[in-house]
């Protein structure tokens, strides 16, 4: 079955990056001349993918207003020929997909923001593109974990190698190899300890989702009060079932949620950039003749 449908949590504080977040909301700074969210919403429509929610709350409605039309700038563009290009960039924000909002009224964590998805997922697998990881490749890192979905038919973790101090930040996985880049997962652990670490795989931003989630979901939401649920808990229920791969996807990511993974990006992208990269490159080397 075909994923057409992803789900983007965009609901965090940005403690972060403030105090830049404090008036506009984290997915919203940008990379070099696009907000870093619509380069998550571009992979998802790359690979196919008709249908995105972004999961939102109080103070984000600069997101909703990026990927709708803007009128009034739309005809002050196209009343100049010089700014043909400029109009078609402004507006390709709004045609990338059928682009739906919700917001996480109460936050409770990356399971509940999931759980909000329900009715709009209905019964079918669902993509998950955290809002915080803007990921580089050519081959959309969303597109590489469907396509193991339909080989599969198993829920998909997207995961890298990443060093042992910050395994401890994100999460460890048991895996054993499968085919390919595909592995079986057989256990998350959120955050670990030094002794839990069980690999230096841990998930970085991108997965495939089965409906069944959300009953997962719920009774975990159940028992966890008015702490914060991780969705890695119920994908860890999964795992112990048998129902869970990880993907060793193709791509570069980059943490927007703290400063230097938002500078590594600006470079990157700069760098690559047809209007300013070659000047970029040129001041860089300048920069560091002088390191």
């Amino acid at each position: 079955m075909k994923v057409k449908k992803a789900v983007i949590p965009a609901a965090g504080l940005g403690t972060r990056v403030l105090p830049a977040s404090k008036a506009v909301p984290k997915e919203m700074l940008n990379i070099v001349d696009k907000p870093a969210i619509q380069y998550i919403v571009e992979e998802a429509a790359a690979a196919g993918i008709e249908d995105i929610l972004i999961i939102t709350n109080r103070g984000k409605g600069a997101i909703e207003d990026h990927f709708d039309y803007a009128f009034e700038l739309e005809t002050a563009l196209a009343a100049n020929p010089s700014k043909a290009k400029m109009l078609e960039d402004v507006r390709a924000a709004a045609e990338l997909a059928n682009i739906y909002f919700l917001r996480q009224k109460v936050t409770k964590g990356l399971g509940h923001a999931i759980l909000c998805a329900k009715s709009f997922v209905g019964n079918e697998p669902f993509a998950v593109l955290y809002g915080d990881d803007v990921i580089f490749s050519e081959d959309p890192v969303i597109g590489q974990l469907c396509r193991a979905y339909e080989e599969f038919g198993k829920a998909i973790v997207g995961v890298k190698e990443v060093p042992r101090e910050l395994v401890k930040l994100y999460c460890t996985l048991d895996v054993s190899p499968l085919k390919g880049r595909a592995m079986n997962c057989h256990s998350i652990i959120e955050k670990p300890t030094e002794e839990q670490i069980m690999s230096h795989y841990s998930i970085l931003g991108r997965l495939i989702l089965p409906p069944e989630i959300f009953s997962i979901l719920e009774e975990g939401i159940k028992h966890s009060g008015d702490a914060e649920f991780y969705l890695t808990d119920s994908m860890s229920d999964l795992a112990k079932a048998g129902k869970l791969l990880a993907y060793d996807f193709d791509g570069t990511r980059y943490d927007m949620g703290n400063k230097l993974g938002m500078m590594k990006a600006n470079c990157e992208v700069a760098l690559n950039h047809p209007e300013i990269g070659e000047s970029f490159r040129a001041y860089l080397k300048e920069l560091s003749s002088k390191l």
